[in-house]
């Protein structure tokens, strides 16, 4: 690890690489609802079918027998993952401050946590829906034709009865970039008062919510060796068409602690955080789920 730099004066602010907040918060939202925990790191989805109706016998009373049936979607928790430094106090104090607990964990969260959520996000959906039977479509998608692809997305979806309220679709910033150029997409553009700027961003189509993802957080495979890096045959996932009720994030575990100096410690701040969780489809929503690969 690379020595730390006493030499430059800290100016009060970390100047660190820009990135972005999470971007799959919504299909994290159902997180440990309406799941059971059966072990250590297993999970029990509950799966509830039912008869259909049948004729009336106006004649008789008919007879009664359980018409309804509950099973569980047994998962498995696999992603366990921890962070742990130690912060000697002379660094501290000779680094200007640059060196606090405050400012570790905000590059953390910023630069190592949040992006490798995002990247296991889009690559464990993924492998969820090739092992429930699902196949991406690795149509090549531009300008051309890039609304016929998504309306034959949204004609799945409808067909599996996905509900069309609440659908979200993720995009990298190239299909965002073909979107915004897309033949027949129409826009209304109003110059009429001076000084105003053109808005020509696509929030929304269809009634589908867009959220830009880049293009390193949405790969088919990562390295978590040390971070999340993408992996050598990894491809690229040009985008997601989703329906949240479809994906479910629970989290076992989350911790952070901070050790104070001590002798126990070596007169140096101990800091350790630890996240255990995953990422899975509900085995009858995959229809909720659409992917587009880059062959």
């Amino acid at each position: 690890m690379a020595v730390l730099n006493y030499a430059e004066l800290y100016q009060q602010a970390l100047d660190q690489p820009y990135k972005a907040e999470r971007r799959f918060n919504r299909l994290y939202e159902l997180g440990n609802r309406n799941i059971r925990w059966t072990g250590a790191k297993t999970v029990q989805i509950p799966n509830i079918t039912t008869g259909g109706m049948v004729d009336v016998d106006r004649d008789s009373i008919g007879a009664y027998t359980r018409n309804v049936d509950n099973n569980w979607e047994t998962k498995t928790l696999e992603h366990d993952r921890e962070f742990r430094t130690l912060v000697d106090p002379v660094d501290v104090d000779e680094t200007n401050m640059a060196v606090t607990i405050a400012n570790i964990t905000s590059v953390f969260n910023t630069e190592q946590k949040i992006p490798e959520m995002d990247k296991y996000m889009a690559s464990k959906l993924l492998a969820e829906y090739q092992a429930l039977g699902g196949t991406p479509d690795t149509t090549a998608i531009d300008e051309t034709n890039i609304l016929e692809v998504f309306d034959e997305y949204m004609e799945q979806m409808d067909e599996a009865e996905v509900p069309e309220e609440g659908r979200i679709l993720y995009v990298t910033p190239t299909i965002r970039k073909i979107l915004k150029s897309a033949s027949g997409i129409s826009r209304e553009i109003d110059v009429r008062q001076p000084g105003q700027s053109v808005n020509r961003i696509v929030s929304r189509l269809d009634e589908v919510e867009i959220v830009t993802v880049p293009s390193v957080r949405m790969k088919t495979a990562y390295d978590f060796t040390n971070g999340a890096e993408p992996d050598p045959t990894a491809e690229q996932i040009n985008l997601i068409l989703v329906h949240p009720s479809a994906v479910i994030a629970p989290e076992k575990y989350d911790f952070v602690s901070l050790e104070p100096p001590s002798a126990t410690t070596g007169g140096k701040y101990l800091y350790y955080e630890r996240l255990y969780w995953d990422v899975f489809i509900f085995e009858q929503k995959v229809g909720g789920v659409v992917f587009n690969v880059t062959s």
